[in-house]
């Protein structure tokens, strides 16, 4: 009876250890810590590494057990099981650790958003680099896999018939009670979760720390009941803070940026062009000189915040209004991205024809659906690109090709008749290969070459007939950075810019807004309603008296007003930046948006 304990605490080592080397892996992979770190990484994220190892160990409890009454060979039978989880988890860790370079967020159940377009989701990478992650999980799957099979015995033999079965049979029960605390986490009121590991307010450590299987199943299992989710206020408290947040009417305009009350609409998307790559909000100096020049032309927004780290989700911001979720895309719910209001379908209301260019996949993360249901009657995409043009990156047409695309179809539009355009760039985006070199940095000279593009772009289109009548809308899907984790506010920040010949002169405005409030503050110029835009502000209006604005990433929230500004993770169930200073009421208010905006997907 020893014999099976003591190797079921062999197989429990073996799992713990290669929960270790993916840590190692992990930290080394993605940034640097201390011995000392190091050690408190291992040491807090021991919870979820023998949570996860306890489920693990079921079946071959399961096994052994019956070993007591029959004989078995239980490494032939636990065989075909070893080999199956070592290449999942040999996967996930892989991947974890592979894509938190990019993503700088824990892999979770997200990952399952992108499953149905393989090619664009490793676009940003090279053969090579999938190639040494192949390796990698083929190391670690053998690694695993036969340190199990080697460690699980050839043969145990039925014990026999006697009064010592009853103690034997106890001792096993109580080394499955052991196995299944270790999967709940003790025998506290709680069980175990992915806040356990934080430790830290050092936010990549706290994610190094997490088990990246048990932070997938966590995700998974929680993916589906949205209403159920975050109900961190009961229904009173909820009502009250959020009841001033989102103002019921904000049709009024106390400010006329525009000189016509029907200009033709241009929306530039620019992929991940963040406030680290523009000057005038504290950026690199040397990447944005075209937009830096454009910016003493028209209308610049100065603090403005995305909403979101994904651009499924940043587009669903700015061309619908709406507040984004940390742990799904409501892009990729069809269901619900139907219902939701577009630019795009209240200008089509107003006899503007719409359409949208993108120079990659319209169908990666379910764009094609979120276009046409929110009101863009024609999308342009890498298909209708020529071969050379539409692989001329891992994503699609290079920015040159779309923007020349662009002019050559507003060139062709008949004068008198009212038009939309959304347009998202793609060349600023990993893996940063573009074909212009002005700076040393790719990632740096990414983002110079659609400055380029964008400037050209516009100097061409000044010489049109149609410049005259025209508003173009430059911002960003997201913030991105090599520096400030997704926990930074400053990740946050992008430009917002409105150019053209219907703008009536050169301006900046320093109020507080998130992208989301686009659509409410553009439709007030136009003098359309947007009241069904409920999470969208009229920042010109007269009932827009709290300036605020709320962020998420994955599985957290950013809340910010005058006061400052809050980051709480959901995850730890704390906030992990508040500055200058905690407030309750920001925490508070940040929870109100976080758990009506669940409510209502899950229809609740």
């Amino acid at each position: 009876m020893v014999a099976r304990i003591f190797y079921l605490a062999k197989l429990f080592i073996v799992f713990l250890l290669f929960f270790f080397l993916q840590k190692v892996l992990f930290i080394y992979s993605n940034g640097t810590a201390s011995a000392g770190e190091l050690f408190q990484v291992l040491r807090h994220g021991l919870g979820l590494d023998m949570s996860t190892t306890g489920y693990l160990l079921i079946l071959p409890f399961i096994v052994i057990w019956a070993s007591i009454w029959v004989r078995l060979n239980p490494r032939t039978i636990l065989r075909p099981y070893f080999i199956l989880i070592a290449i999942l988890l040999s996967v996930i860790c892989v991947a974890d650790t592979s894509l938190y370079t990019f993503w700088k967020f824990k892999l979770d159940a997200t990952i399952f958003n992108y499953m149905d377009a393989p090619k664009q989701a490793l676009a940003s990478v090279s053969a090579g680099y999938i190639l040494l992650r192949l390796l990698w999980m083929s190391l670690f799957a053998f690694l695993l896999s036969w340190s199990c099979i080697k460690t699980t015995p050839k043969l145990f033999n039925p014990l026999s018939v006697s009064l010592r079965m009853v103690p034997r049979n106890l001792a096993y029960i109580l080394t499955g009670g052991l196995i299944f605390l270790s999967i709940r986490g003790g025998v506290g009121k709680s069980t175990m979760n992915v806040g356990n590991a934080y430790f830290s307010e050092n936010t990549f450590l706290n994610h190094s720390a997490i088990n990246p299987a048990f932070n997938l199943m966590y995700s998974w299992n929680k993916s589906e009941d949205f209403a159920g989710k975050y109900n961190y206020l009961d229904e009173k408290e909820r009502a009250a803070a959020y009841a001033s947040l989102y103002p019921a009417s904000t049709e009024d305009c106390t400010r006329q940026l525009l000189n016509t009350p029907r200009p033709n609409l241009l929306i530039i998307i620019l992929e991940g062009f963040g406030g680290e790559y523009v000057k005038e909000l504290g950026g690199a100096k040397d990447v944005a000189p075209n937009l830096s020049r454009l910016i003493r032309e028209g209308v610049f927004f100065d603090q403005v915040y995305a909403n979101s780290f994904r651009t499924d989700r940043g587009l669903v911001s700015a061309l619908s209004g709406h507040v984004s979720y940390p742990t799904t895309s409501i892009m990729k719910i069809p269901a619900q991205s139907r219902l939701l209001p577009g630019i795009a379908r209240t200008l089509r209301e107003a006899g503007y024809e719409t359409d949208f260019l993108y120079g990659g996949d319209i169908n990666f993360t379910n764009m094609r659906s979120y276009f046409t249901t929110t009101g863009y009657q024609h999308l342009t995409s890498d298909t209708d690109f020529s071969l050379q043009e539409r692989t001329s990156s891992s994503w699609g047409a290079h920015d040159e090709y779309t923007f020349n695309r662009l002019l050559e179809m507003i060139k062709a539009r008949p004068a008198g008749r009212l038009w939309h355009t959304g347009f998202l760039t793609l060349s600023s985006h990993e893996p940063f290969e573009v074909p212009y070199k002005r700076l040393e940095d790719p990632r740096l000279n990414s983002f110079a070459y659609t400055d380029h593009c964008l400037g050209t772009f516009i100097d061409r289109l000044k010489q049109l007939p149609a410049w005259k009548n025209l508003l173009i809308v430059c911002l960003p899907d997201h913030g991105s950075s090599d520096k400030l984790n997704v926990t930074s506010p400053g990740f946050y920040r992008i430009p917002m810019l409105w150019l053209g010949g219907a703008v009536k002169s050169p301006a900046v405005v320093h109020t507080l807004m998130n992208q989301s409030d686009m659509p409410a503050t553009l439709l007030g110029q136009l003098g359309l309603p947007h009241h069904d835009f409920k999470y969208s502000r009229n920042i010109f209006s007269e009932a827009y008296t709290y300036p605020f604005v709320y962020s998420t990433f994955s599985d957290g929230f950013l809340f910010k007003d005058s006061t400052g500004v809050t980051v709480f993770d959901n995850a730890a169930r704390r906030a992990v930046c508040n500055e200058p200073a905690p407030d309750a009421d920001r925490e508070r208010k940040g929870k109100a948006i976080l758990q009506t905006s669940y409510d209502e997907l899950g229809g609740r």
